[in-house]
């Protein structure tokens, strides 16, 4: 499976950007079976880091570079440093480069699919939130979503209530958002927007919300499970006794997998009963 490390130059940010990618391939190494339907142009996932981490992490501590292989997916995981995927209020515009440029830039390198059937992204920690936010903020390009051990709300580091007293993350979380009053009901609000969204009937992607009972993040995960559970297409999975670590991730992300309507598969395979069900 190929393996790329990209530097690039972000024109959103003004500065060198780095994107890790795992492409698939139709053969494979020994131990390492290739996708079994499929192919290029690829559906593609962006998997997106914590706040402590960067875009060789996932490589690092978890086997997504297998996974991907046998799911035949392409894995694009950019840096995108202690932004929290968001356009800062007092810095730079990490969301507009996360959600306008970095696709436009990793298709003119891959053979990407560009259909929203076919577009996910997926996210630890800070990175939950992050793909919550494109799912949320930009529903009528992904399919897909998933949050694991996500920080789904930034507010209680505003308010210092945040059981992460890291002071670097608080600084951050000010200089990006500002207060928790300009917080509250902001574009990076995503129960807000989400509401909104609801209100109006917008098409939603679907999303899938894992978190150890043990992780500091549990109760905001329980929060945002009880504000949409039935109402927004939810699927949530707890793990008893996971923490906030990446023996949990590593098996997580492959469930996340194993979850994606990719074509090819069963989920594929239905969509083309039903639309020959309707005369399609």
């Amino acid at each position: 499976m190929p393996l790329a490390q990209v530097e690039f130059f972000s024109e959103t940010l003004s500065l060198s950007s780095s994107l890790a990618a795992v492409i698939p391939q139709r053969g494979a190494a020994i131990g390492a079976a290739g996708p079994s339907a499929g192919g290029p142009p690829w559906p593609v996932l962006y998997l997106l880091h914590g706040a402590t981490d960067n875009h060789m992490s996932w490589l690092r501590y978890s086997s997504i570079e297998r996974y991907a292989q046998e799911k035949g997916i392409a894995v694009l995981m950019p840096s995108v440093h202690l932004s929290f995927y968001s356009d800062q209020k007092q810095g730079l515009d990490y969301f507009t480069f996360l959600s306008e440029e970095l696709p436009a830039v990793a298709g003119a390198m891959f053979r990407l699919s560009d259909r929203r059937e076919d577009t996910f992204a997926a996210g630890l920690s800070m990175g939950g939130y992050g793909a919550f936010k494109l799912g949320i903020r930009c529903p009528q390009r992904f399919a897909a979503v998933a949050s694991l051990s996500g920080s789904l709300s930034q507010r209680t580091r505003l308010t210092g209530e945040s059981p992460i007293a890291n002071e670097a993350m608080l600084r951050m979380a000010k200089l990006t958002f500002g207060s928790a009053e300009a917080y509250d009901g902001s574009p990076d609000d995503l129960a807000h927007v989400l509401e909104g969204h609801l209100a109006a009937g917008t098409e939603l992607p679907r999303f899938y919300q894992g978190c150890g009972t043990a992780d500091f993040n549990y109760g905001l995960n329980l929060d945002f499970r009880r504000q949409f559970e039935g109402r927004i297409g939810l699927t949530y999975v707890e793990t008893p006794g996971a923490g906030h670590e990446w023996s949990y991730w590593d098996t997580a992300i492959r469930d996340v997998l194993d979850w994606l309507p990719l074509r090819g598969g069963e989920a594929e395979d239905q969509r083309e009963a039903d639309g020959k069900g309707q005369g399609g």
